[in-house]
């Protein structure tokens, strides 16, 4: 089944030029020109991606962006920026967007961007299959790879697939020292260089979730001018 990504762009032409070239490698396109409805189709969990402009009428591709990583579902999004609006796509990354690309743009490169974040979400799934019976255990949480589930003394933790991604690495080498550099390659993937303090932001939010005082964190610790690690005491 062919997978389906929603397109909101304000400009016609550009809106049109993405759908011919997106249906014409296989891909099913539905294209969107105003924020209000923009909203509610990416809201709607019928997509497999969202291109998403950041300036629209009638809203704010930012605010879509955050709506959209506010539901339980993980749907990829990549931003459509002006090349000045550097602010926006660290907003847009902080909020949660995949990745970007800057406006004018080579059709080829955002094809094989939209192809590799593809790529990413078919290999999340790939722990589970080579550690299905592996469930990892720390501290009264526990990791089941197999059914990508993190619990926390018998209670379910919801996880965004970037929060679940990082602790899963982390998991799977107790005491190793990531750098940020390293962290971004790892779960966002190219083209994310200089947005190391993306990293610190997911951290946090992690660490809100699974640590008993996130102040003085326990579990994923910070190695000073260095990066973070997982306590070693993991398994």
């Amino acid at each position: 089944m062919a997978q389906e990504i929603l397109v909101i762009e304000d400009d016609k032409s550009i809106a049109e030029l993405l759908e011919f070239h997106f249906r014409d490698i296989g891909y099913h396109v539905t294209t969107i020109h105003d924020g209000e409805q923009g909203l509610a189709q990416a809201t709607s969990g019928k997509y497999d991606l969202i291109l998403l402009d950041l300036m629209l009428p009638h809203g704010n591709g930012l605010d879509i962006c955050a709506r959209v990583r506010a539901q339980e579902a993980y749907t990829p999004i990549l931003m459509l920026t002006c090349k000045s609006a550097e602010v926006d796509r660290v907003l847009g990354l902080e909020i949660g967007a995949d990745d970007y690309v800057t406006k004018p743009f080579s059709i080829r490169e955002l094809q094989a961007r939209v192809r590799a974040l593809f790529r990413r979400m078919e290999a999340m799934e790939a722990p589970a299959e080579k550690h299905i019976d592996e469930t990892m255990k720390l501290s009264g949480m526990e990791i089941d790879p197999a059914r990508r589930l993190v619990t926390l003394r018998g209670t379910e933790i919801s996880l965004t697939a970037k929060e679940y991604e990082l602790l899963l690495h982390f998991a799977k080498s107790p005491g190793r020292v990531y750098t940020r550099a390293q962290l971004l390659d790892l779960v966002w993937g190219y083209g994310y260089h200089g947005y190391e303090h993306t990293v610190n932001s997911h951290i946090n939010r992690l660490r809100n979730k699974i640590e008993t005082d996130p102040t003085h964190p326990q579990i994923i610790r910070t190695v000073w001018g260095v990066g973070y690690k997982l306590a070693e005491n993991f398994s």
